[in-house]
C-alpha cells in the first residue's frame, strides 16, 4: 500500500512538473508577443522584459522542450491510454513554441506599405486633433497618420525626390 502511494505521489508531482513545463515553454513566446501589440500602450519595462525574453526564447524554449521530453517519458510508461493523449499534446504546444520561438513573429503583425496614398490637406478625412508624422523636403510635404504609421511602422517613400523610410 505504502510502495502504490509512493508511486501516486511521484506520478502526481511528475504531472504538476510536466504542465508547468510546458506552460513555462509556452510563457517564453506568448509574453513577447503580448506585450508588443500594435495599438496599446508598452511600458518601458514591460518592454524591457519583453525583448529580455525574446532574447533568450531560442536557449530558454529549447531547454523548456528537454526537460517536457524528459518527464513525457518518465510519465510515459505509468499512464494509461488518456494520460498518453495530455503527454503528446503537451510535448507538441511546447515544440511548437520552441519553433515559433525561432521565427520572427512580430514581421507577421507589422507589415510594410509597399505604395503610399495621399490626399490634399483640405480633402483629407483626418480629425483635427489627430497626430501626424511630417516631413517637408525641397518644398514637397507629406503627412502620415500616427495611427496608421502604429500599425504599420515602416513606410518607403520619395519626398522631394529624395527616397525616405519614414518609421514609428
Amino acid at each position: 500500500m505504502a510502495r502504490l502511494l509512493m508511486q501516486y505521489t511521484i506520478s502526481r508531482n511528475f504531472w504538476w512538473t510536466f504542465l508547468l513545463s510546458v506552460l513555462a515553454t509556452l510563457a517564453v513566446f506568448f509574453i513577447p508577443a503580448y506585450i508588443i501589440q500594435p495599438f496599446r500602450y508598452e511600458s518601458p519595462r514591460g518592454l524591457w522584459w519583453a525583448m529580455a525574453i525574446r532574447h533568450h526564447a531560442p536557449f530558454g524554449s529549447l531547454l523548456g522542450v528537454c526537460f517536457t521530453l524528459l518527464l513525457a517519458w518518465i510519465i510515459w510508461y505509468a499512464t494509461g491510454r488518456g494520460g498518453k493523449f495530455f503527454l503528446v499534446a503537451g510535448f507538441l504546444l511546447a515544440a511548437g513554441s520552441a519553433v515559433l520561438c525561432r521565427v520572427n513573429y512580430f514581421e507577421w503583425m507589422f507589415h510594410p506599405v509597399r505604395q503610399a496614398g495621399f490626399d490634399s490637406a483640405n480633402k483629407s478625412k483626418l480629425d483635427a486633433g489627430e497626430m501626424v508624422l511630417a516631413l517637408n523636403f525641397n518644398n514637397d510635404a507629406r503627412a502620415y497618420p500616427i495611427r496608421e504609421m502604429a500599425y504599420h511602422h515602416i513606410l518607403n517613400d520619395i519626398v522631394g525626390g529624395v527616397p525616405v523610410a519614414v518609421t514609428y
